[in-house]
């Protein structure tokens, strides 16, 4: 039986918060408008409101490439199954080509009518105007909101307007090679729960057969570029971090700082810790090829290690000498700024269905991915992963890296991921980088 959701008045629709538009948005509105006269849709994609049946018609750009990819298409197979109007299409495609696109093809009214994103990036796009304000999903009951973990909705917040709705809440946690371990001597049971644990057990780890200084195998598998932010959440471990907590000064060369970055540094260029230069994708296949030892990732991985037949356990990454703070990603789903209120009441029903209980167990259950919501957590059963990524003692810990910040993607994209680089590369000390980068963070926080 198909199943209708209730949909929201319209008076509750026209809410919106109170922005002032910039130029973009204003042309992309202007753009809407005459698009609207011509008798195409008035909103995202600047496609048809409708099909031919008259379902109202979505497309859904988002870069789930991975093998959470058809636990994706699952989730919206059944949401179209489930109703009679509306389509949701989703448009996959690697998370950097997305990212390229989504700034002249939302401002040229050629995108998109849902941009799923990290949470982490929206900041620097709602702050252009390109995002529609999200605050009438929430305070619209029908849509269960209530029931989503805190820090999921919260993460897309930017200057106290919610500009996205959850795909994903995702700590990233620790793959540790038991077969590795043992050949090394090193209880396969037992993986680093502290940073001067793991230190003791790098040397052990990183294998240089031929004292080429190439090592064969390397105990970490770190990337410092095109990945999760592993490294920037490294700093918490000491109480340091790249901002304050209110996004306006940079913390960058505090001692707190320094400190960790001194202490990874070391780790990774003296102790060859890990490969340098590496991608997110070049880390993945060191640890997948038995070439690393340890990895820092998320969930999406579990499938292709598993088909690789690795022999891996998971724990919560070493806590720092002060701090165990885990990084977290959150993936968010947005609105094109302009949308039209067909599209935005169609694109909130498939939101709703996507955090539903049955959309989330859905989704959990392909994806290995823990639920968005704390109740359905005995409904997954299909994969043991999301009990283990979403356990509380890891989610508590939880933290998103540099969210409501719009600077946020340049920050890391041109300040912090090339500093790392230098001093991995021993272009200069880490004092001396980052005291430069820092400045650099500061400039960028005030414009």
């Amino acid at each position: 039986m198909k199943t209708q959701h209730r949909r929201r008045s319209r008076e509750r629709r026209l809410f919106r918060a109170a922005r002032p538009l910039t130029a973009v948005a204003a042309l992309t509105i202007a753009g809407l408008a005459l698009a609207g006269c011509t008798g195409q849709g008035s909103g995202g994609g600047g496609g048809d409101e409708t099909d031919a049946s008259g379902k109202v018609t979505l497309d859904f750009w988002n870069g789930f490439t991975g093998p959470d990819g058809p636990a994706l298409q699952k989730v919206i197979d059944d949401f179209n199954a489930s109703q009679d109007g509306v389509e949701v299409t989703a448009n996959i495609m690697p998370w950097d080509t997305l990212y390229q696109k989504v700034l002249t093809s939302v401002a040229g009214n050629d995108g998109p009518d849902i941009i799923a994103m990290s949470a982490s990036r929206m900041p620097q796009f709602a702050s252009q105007g390109l995002f529609e304000g999200l605050d009438d999903y929430y305070t619209d009951d029908a849509h269960d909101s209530a029931a989503l973990a805190t820090a999921a909705v919260d993460a897309s917040v930017y200057d106290g307007v919610n500009y996205g709705v959850p795909v994903n809440f995702t700590p990233m946690m620790m793959y540790y090679n038991k077969d590795l371990f043992s050949a090394a001597g090193l209880d396969p049971e037992a993986p680093p729960t502290t940073w001067d644990e793991l230190a003791t057990m790098v040397p052990k780890l990183t294998v240089d057969e031929n004292g080429d200084g190439k090592p064969e195998q390397y105990a970490l598998a770190i990337a410092d570029h095109e990945t999760v932010p592993v490294m920037a959440s490294l700093l918490w471990g000491t109480g340091g971090g790249i901002t304050n907590a209110e996004g306006t000064e940079s913390t960058l060369a505090d001692p707190a700082s320094i400190e960790a970055l001194d202490f990874w540094v070391s780790l990774i260029r003296d102790q060859k810790a890990t490969q340098i230069g590496m991608s997110g994708a070049d880390a993945d296949k060191l640890f997948q090829t038995e070439k690393a030892a340890i990895e820092i990732v998320g969930p999406w991985m579990t499938t292709g290690f598993d088909e690789a037949g690795l022999n891996y356990g998971l724990a919560k990454p070493p806590a720092g000498p002060s701090d165990e703070a885990v990084l977290a990603d959150v993936v968010s789903m947005g609105l094109p700024a302009g949308t039209s209120d067909a599209k935005k009441e169609a694109a909130y029903e498939f939101f709703a269905y996507w955090n539903s209980v049955e959309g989330q167990t859905t989704w959990s259950d392909g994806s290995g991915f823990p639920p968005n919501r704390a109740d359905v957590a005995d409904k997954v059963t299909a994969s043991p992963y999301p009990a283990i990524f979403g356990a509380e003692d890891v989610t508590s810990v939880s933290k998103t890296l540099l969210p409501g910040i719009a600077a946020g993607g340049p920050i890391m994209e041109t300040i912090f991921n090339p500093s790392v680089q230098k001093a991995l590369n021993g272009e200069g000390s880490v004092q001396d980088i980052f005291t430069a980068a820092s400045a650099q963070v500061q400039a960028e926080l005030d414009k």
